[in-house]
């Protein structure tokens, strides 16, 4: 049995060419930055209050008993960096080593490990860094790519133009989904939860304008509403044709998410804040969500990832991975039905420079294709600075 012999970690600040939220600084491109493992995280903003400026990375390196090797990652925008690498180095390696390195296989173990430290959140985060890393490693070691190894059902997925703008201004706004039509997507994304209501419609019928009829929108309201508000505000907004809305709620009020779909005719569309199987099947029964985006990083890794993609496919639902496109675009070509991948205008980590190999994935014209490359062929320039 080949087994896993090492896991390495390394933090490396990826610095966004769009800010996340209002910020006074320019924008421009960032430079590889790496973050001493005992000093604080440096991912979170510091510019303005709300403000996004960089995202944070623990890059991960795997070694087997065969001598092959994988990378993988886990991902934090802002909050709890240190504490993700903290448990990679200091929890999963040891109870990883002398596992099986075969990718699956050692998951459940692993997790069931952690739960002193919670079922899901920061531990499945960081259980993402080995998971990941271990399925580059089979990948690698059969000189194919994991959607080649896990089995490909098509060739090109549909991908959406998505952003952080809610605080851009309404001409800002209208410019961007200009950009998104230019560059071929025919769906787009926006941010709404507006303190007036009024507002989102304005912004939206300028968006819908640009776009026409025929082009798909979807509206993220990130948490931001109550109950009653988001009635309110998704009755009054879907008569801009919504394909979905996306968590209108906090994530984790399955109750409100049931009475929200009661009472409102656009699709629920929730998973970027949910962490496991169970929480994903919870939603589902209840009739809380008819669509689920799972973010492959928060979910532990692509193990559970596939897990969540069937149990959804068999309750019915539509299956949209949540951003990182280099990553699910190459399981969206993996998944049944007609997968979305989520990019975010500028944010690719191959855009922003943070891989040391180029992009695993084109999009262009609103289609997702995979580049040939070995494994996930996302390796990122902490461990190319560490070993030169």
């Amino acid at each position: 049995m080949t087994t896993i012999e090492r896991l390495e970690t390394r933090t490396q600040r990826v610095r966004l060419t769009r800010p996340w939220g209002p910020s006074h600084a320019a924008p421009g491109k960032w430079v590889a930055e790496p973050v001493e493992a005992s000093g604080p995280s440096t991912g979170s903003a510091t510019q303005y209050p709300g403000a996004v400026d960089s995202v944070t990375v623990i890059a991960t390196r795997v070694t087997r008993s065969d001598g092959a090797q994988g990378f993988g990652f886990s991902w934090t925008p802002q909050i709890g960096a240190s504490a993700v690498q903290a448990l990679l180095d200091d929890d999963i390696a040891p109870a990883a080593i002398g596992r099986s390195a075969t990718p699956g296989e050692a998951w459940d173990d692993i997790w069931a490990h952690l739960h002193e430290a919670g079922g899901g959140g920061i531990t499945t985060i960081a259980l993402a860094g080995l998971d990941l890393a271990l399925w580059d490693a089979e990948a690698r070691a059969a000189s194919a790519s994991v959607s080649q190894i896990i089995g490909r059902r098509r060739e090109s997925a549909r991908a959406y133009g998505s952003g952080v703008n809610l605080h851009y201004s309404q001409d800002e706004l209208v410019a961007q989904v200009r950009r998104w039509v230019d560059a071929g997507f025919d769906a787009v994304k926006i941010k709404v939860g507006k303190p007036d209501v009024a507002e989102d419609l304005d912004r939206l019928a300028a968006v819908r304008d640009v776009l026409g009829p025929d082009r798909a929108l979807m509206i993220d309201a990130n948490q931001r509403w109550t109950l009653d508000r988001a009635t309110d505000a998704v009755n009054a907004l879907a008569v801009h044709d919504l394909a979905w809305i996306e968590e209108p709620l906090r994530a984790d009020d399955l109750a409100g998410h049931a009475e929200l779909a009661r009472r409102i005719e656009v699709p629920i569309a929730v998973g970027e804040n949910l962490h496991t199987r169970h929480r994903f099947e919870d939603f589902l029964h209840a009739g809380a969500a008819q669509i689920v985006q799972p973010n492959i990083i928060r979910v532990g890794g692509i193990t559970p990832f596939l897990r969540i993609a069937a149990a959804a496919a068999d309750l019915g639902a539509a299956v949209h991975p949540h951003l990182l496109p280099e990553l699910s675009g190459q399981l969206a070509l993996t998944l049944p039905g007609d997968p979305w991948t989520e990019d975010v205008e500028d944010a690719g980590f191959a855009t922003l420079g943070a891989l040391a190999d180029p992009s695993p994935v084109t999009i262009a014209d609103g289609r997702l294709t995979e580049n040939a490359h070995a494994g996930l062929g996302i390796r990122f320039t902490a461990f190319e600075r560490d070993d030169s």
